[in-house]
Order: C-alpha cells, then structure tokens, then sequence
C-alpha cells in the first residue's frame, strides 16, 4: 500500500516538474516574441526617422525630430506625463525651489486646448482675472490646437517684462482676449491673517520647497496675536494646483497627531510606500475647516482627503479637481528630464480620487452676498401697555425705551478703556461667501463644545 502511494507521490511531483518547466518554456518562449516585436516596432520607428529627415518638404534638425518622437510618446500616456528639453527642465527646478519666470498658471491640456487650472495668487495671470476652468484658444493670435502641452507652456514664457495676448473661452461668455505682462513669479506659498479677533486664516496657493516652513511660520504668528481667544483655524486650499509631495504630507503632519496621511501604489508592489504623521499638532486640537474647490488639485487633494479621512478637520466648498497620480522627474543626463506617471495615491481610507476629487463635507458653492434694506416690523417692545421685562432693573419694556436696551446712562456713554472693538472683516472677506460659511462654522462649533462642556 505504501509503494502505491509512493509511486502516485512520485509521479505527481515528476508531473509538477515537467509542468514548471513547461510553463518556464512557454514564458520564455513568450518574452523572445516580445522581444523580436519590439526590434520590429523599432525598425519601424528608424525607417519613419529616415524617410522624414530626407523627404520632408524644408529640412529639419534630428534634435528636434527625436524630441518630438518623445514628446508624443509620453504625451500619447496621460495629461501629465511630459518630455522636458533642458531648458523646461532647469525652469522647473527653480520653480519648486520658490520662484519662476511667466504668467503665473497652472495649466493642463484638454480636448486640444489649454485648461487654467488655477491662477497663482499675486501674478501676473491672477491680476489679469483668469479664473479656474478658462480655456486659451490663442496665444498671441495663433491658435493653440496642434501644440502639444510643453509647446504652449514655452511659448507663454518669455522676457520678464514683454506682454502676451491670451484669447480666453469662458462658459456663457463671448471669447474674449487678455493681455498678460510676463513676469518674475516669487512664490510665497503661505500667507494668514487673523479673522474677528478669534479665527486663524491660512491660505496656501501651491506646495514648494517652502511651504511647511511658512505654515509653521504663519501658525506661530497666528496663536500669538490670537492666544487664548484662538477658536479654530480656516486652511483655504481654494485654487491651489499642487506641487510637492513632500510639502502636502509636511502639512497634513501640522495637523495630525499619528496615522497615515498618505499612499502611493505603483506598477512594483515593492515599490508601495506609505507615510505617517508624527506627535505633534500646530493648532493644539482647535477645529480646523478646509476650503476647497474645482481649482484644488493633487497635493491639495492629498491634504483634504487625509484630514477629512481622520476627522481632523471639515472639508467646505465644491468637489475638487480629481488629480490622483503621483509624477516623477526621471533626469536624461544632458538632456533634460522626462516627467512620468509612476503611481496612484490613495487617502488613509484606502481611496483613490482620480477623476473623482475630494468631496466636501458641506457643500457650499461660492456666492455674492449683499446687504437687503430692512424693513420696519413692529416689536412686542413697540406694544403700548407691555409687560416689563423682569430679569433686571435695567430692562424696560415701555416708552422711555426699548427691551433688551441698558439705559444706565453711566454704563451706555462711558468709554471703555479697557476693551478693543473687535477688527472688522475686509470688504473682500464679506463678498467671500464660502470663506464666511467657514468662519460662522467654527464660531458655532466653539460655542457649542463650551456649552457641552458648562
């Protein structure tokens, strides 16, 4: 019985071997056909080279032939993926490390046409009223249907100084054109102001190799104007286009205590990488609100989506871009660098918002407020014969005045020394809607928490 089950034993592991070698021949067999289809697909690609570099109508450079052969393979992946010549290359690295030379836009292409994604704040683009979602039809007259992204990006740079006309299409409005003047674009990513006498402010226009210090900066600056009357923070991520991986994890690390902030899955499971927030909270546990919008993408994504995953904060606004893949800059020796797709990011919650976006927590679309005249309506107070209010001596409730009014005249025409009227919001801040829901938002989140806690 024992040589039955030892020979079927042997058998099978003979079969197990002869099948693994099979499937090694055959994986083999299949990787030398790959081979042999890419040696054919090259051979192709040198034949179409030759044909053009000798009977194109005017002659052309093989430089430029081979970066264009790039330039369309790598364009031909996804909307962000980009060849960069050495020039792009080096203007690239000067604007992450803090300034730049141009318009102040961030860009993508779409249907053939350049898309704003946002306008930087202080630039030219931004003075000159560009808006998230404005396509560019034409630059300087000639159309932009035909140019690849890096094309249209280089010819919107120039001379500091030197104008360009952009002709812009808007939704439900008449093409219409912009004249930008070029200029040097200092990015002072961080500003912040104090709201109220109570509420921090932290704007960040995009992530560079500045931004987590100028939000520790800002945070610092914050709590000792405010100090003890500091009631929450607004973060505003409005129209912020991106930028550093690192920077959006230093600022999503501000706020959160300990758990992951972030995800990146690439092609190599070897290469899954996962970061984590470290101790530590800049705005020592107050309620934070995030302002975001359809101009909000990438690394602003990043921060919504991980303090929105740990509850560190309410995410306010629209639904944001949607941009969820992470771009490397592979450098190519002495010949710039190539900008490639090389993962997904994922929220601590496991989610992938490629062309979904960050979803707010409230949902508030931007809005004109305007001051409505009141109209006259009679009171209880107005009443003849009404009952006096009886919680103090100081209230009256008949013709020498008004309930709920103080009529101790020491009290009411006495100047206070001691206490500072409040500052006044900005005419910007009330035409602000969104910002003002935030504000209203956190004052009523500090009330309440002191009331449960009273």
């Amino acid at each position: 019985m024992k040589k039955i089950v030892y020979l079927v034993t042997g058998i099978a592991l003979s079969l197990a071997v002869i099948g693994s070698s099979f499937d090694l021949y055959a994986a083999e067999k299949e990787k030398k056909k790959k081979n042999v289809d890419t040696y054919r697909l090259l051979n192709l690609f040198g034949d179409v080279f030759e044909r053009v570099r000798s009977s194109y109508v005017t002659e052309t450079s093989d430089q430029d032939l081979i970066e264009a052969a790039i330039t369309g393979m790598l364009t031909s992946l996804d909307p962000h993926s980009s060849y960069l010549n050495a020039k792009n290359f080096k203007d690239m690295r000067v604007q992450t490390r803090g300034k730049f030379g141009g318009l102040g836009i961030e860009v993508t292409m779409e249907n053939g046409l350049i898309k704003v994604v946002s306008p930087i704040d202080d630039t030219p683009a931004h003075r000159a009223g560009l808006q998230p979602g404005d396509f560019i039809t034409h630059l300087n007259g000639e159309q932009v249907l035909g140019l690849t992204l890096s094309q249209a990006v280089e010819k919107m740079r120039g001379k500091v100084g030197e104008d360009i006309k952009l002709t812009i299409r808007r939704i439900d409005k008449k093409p219409f054109d912009v004249t930008v003047t070029r200029g040097i674009i200092p990015l002072r990513t961080v500003r912040s102001r104090t709201e109220g006498g109570d509420i921090g402010y932290v704007r960040i226009s995009s992530f560079s190799q500045p931004t987590g210090k100028g939000l520790s900066k800002a945070m610092d600056k914050i709590k000792k104007e405010l100090g003890k009357n500091f009631k929450g923070l607004v973060l505003d991520l409005r129209n912020n286009p991106g930028g550093l991986l690192d920077q959006a994890i230093a600022v999503s690390d501000a706020f959160l205590d300990q758990g992951e902030i972030v995800s990146t899955r690439s092609r190599n499971k070897e290469e899954h990488q996962r970061f984590n927030a470290r101790p530590g909270d800049l705005t020592d546990g107050k309620p934070i609100v995030v302002l975001i919008n359809r101009g909000s993408a990438s690394a602003s994504e990043i921060v919504a989506g991980a303090l929105q995953d740990h509850k560190r904060a309410i995410i306010l606004g629209t639904k944001s871009f949607g941009k969820g893949s992470v771009q490397t800059i592979i450098p190519l020796q002495q010949h710039g660098a190539m900008r490639l797709t090389t993962a997904r990011y994922y929220t601590p919650s496991g989610r992938s918002i490629q062309e979904i976006g960050v979803t707010p927590d409230i949902k508030v679309e931007q809005a004109r407020i305007e001051a409505i005249e009141p109209r006259r309506r009679t009171r209880e107070a107005d009443l003849r014969g009404a009952l006096k209010n009886d919680n103090g001596k100081n209230h009256v409730g008949d013709k020498n005045g008004k309930a709920g009014e103080k009529t101790d005249d020491k009290s009411k025409n006495a100047p206070d020394s001691k206490k500072k009227p409040a500052p006044a919001a900005s005419n910007t801040n009330q035409q602000d809607f969104q910002l003002q829901r935030a504000l209203d938002l956190l004052r009523g989140v500090s009330l309440f928490s002191r009331r449960m806690k009273g």
